[in-house]
């Protein structure tokens, strides 16, 4: 029997690229959408700024897993049109990926695509992961590399960091299975750490003394400024920013171990397994 074929939208990105290697792995077609240009075989062209390729990116599809790019703070807008899309060709399984949060206002960008997935029909899993350990290798990289600090606006709160990879891990688990269906899991690490302390893990991979220093948000805005992100975009980061800092993001949610029956990788095995990043 033919498996299905699953749309990946942001199939290059952190998350859709493990979770389409993953499927590929178990005998599924995976479509692969991305803003680049197509290359090679279910592979496809999506720029949902504008809505080209959607079209195109749902022809043949049985279940599908939906983001939205980084670098746009309505969310809903991008989202919205895929969503619609998938209820017009009856899809069996859709898994939206959000964040820990998005459902405290329910007009936030968001929540407001949380909504009309759960009232589209169709079955469905949203997946509202915490702030990934994975944005100090990236967005958080400089400040680490060049100076040995963490350079953030969000004082001594605690997060509760999770793996991209257990991101991947639960959301291909919720495509390929309706054990689940129709529900809303907030995912996260298996610990709440602070700066200091994420730090002080960094330091302990690498062997260099690696610090957190907290900084202004004006100071933070002005390096996404001369980064190029939009002042739309700047804002609603320094925003959920603001929400770490009192404290929202430290809870410690049960949903990978519920969903993959095992306990969420930790940041120590992060920093030792992505140490050559910053060394």
């Amino acid at each position: 029997m033919k498996k299905e074929t699953v749309l990946v939208i942001g199939a290059s990105g952190t998350v859709g690229s493990e979770v389409g290697s993953s499927l590929k792995a178990q005998g599924y077609t995976v479509k692969s959408a991305t803003s680049k240009k197509a290359s090679g075989e279910n592979s496809v062209y999506l720029n949902l700024a504008t809505g080209e390729g959607i079209n195109s990116a749902f022809e043949g599809v049985d279940r599908a897993f939906l983001l939205s790019p980084p670098g746009y703070a309505d969310q809903y807008r991008m989202l919205s049109p895929l969503i619609q899309e998938a209820k017009r060709r009856g899809l069996r399984k859709v898994v939206l990926m959000t964040a820990m949060g998005a459902n405290a206002v329910e007009t936030a960008p968001f929540r407001k695509a949380e909504i009309e997935l759960e009232k589209s029909g169709l079955a469905y899993n949203i997946v509202r992961p915490n702030w990934f350990m994975q944005n100090f290798n990236t967005f958080w990289v400089e400040g680490i590399k060049q100076h040995g600090k963490i350079l953030l606006p969000v004082g001594t709160a605690k997060t509760s960091f999770i793996d991209a990879k257990d991101i991947s891990d639960v959301v291909t688990k919720l495509l390929i299975s309706d054990e689940f269906n129709n529900q809303a899991f907030d995912i996260t690490g298996p610990e709440a750490l602070n700066h200091d302390e994420v730090a002080a893990l960094i330091s302990e991979a690498t062997g260099k003394k690696i610090v957190y220093s907290e900084i202004q948000p004006a100071e933070l805005k002005k390096a996404f400024f001369v980064a190029g992100m939009p002042e739309d975009y700047s804002d609603f980061l320094l925003m959920i920013l603001g929400f770490l800092k009192e404290g929202y993001n430290a809870g410690i949610t049960d949903g990978v171990k519920r969903i993959l029956g095992r306990e969420p990788r930790t940041m120590k095995n992060y920093a030792k397994e992505y140490r050559s990043s910053w060394v």
